[in-house]
């Protein structure tokens, strides 16, 4: 399971994923069909996301299944950026839609 927070042009949210990276091609278009194909990802330490949510990361991880692989931990942007500082967070991945 991996934890990442998106800075996207409606805000910032933290989601929870199966996959292994944001990367993945399923996951892209998992978020493009929820309006979300441009934006800013860094990975959180799964640890520290544990930690900083408590029993929501919980909840949130236990309806993490096979078949709906992506799961929006927090949508509260200003809670996301209160709970992480920039130092805690992996590198930046940038995802933007192809230019046609």
């Amino acid at each position: 399971m991996k934890v990442f927070m998106l800075m996207a042009g409606s805000g910032p949210l933290m989601i929870l994923t199966s996959h292994t990276s944001i990367e993945d091609p399923v996951i892209l278009e998992k978020l493009a069909a929820k309006g979300l194909d441009k934006f800013l990802a860094y990975e959180v330490p799964i640890g520290l996301a544990k930690e900083r949510y408590g029993g929501h990361f919980a909840v949130a991880a236990n309806d993490l299944h096979e078949t709906d692989d992506l799961r929006v931990l927090d949508y509260n942007g200003e809670r996301a950026f209160r709970l992480f500082s920039f130092a805690e967070l992996g590198t930046a991945m940038v995802h933007e839609p192809a230019v046609v």
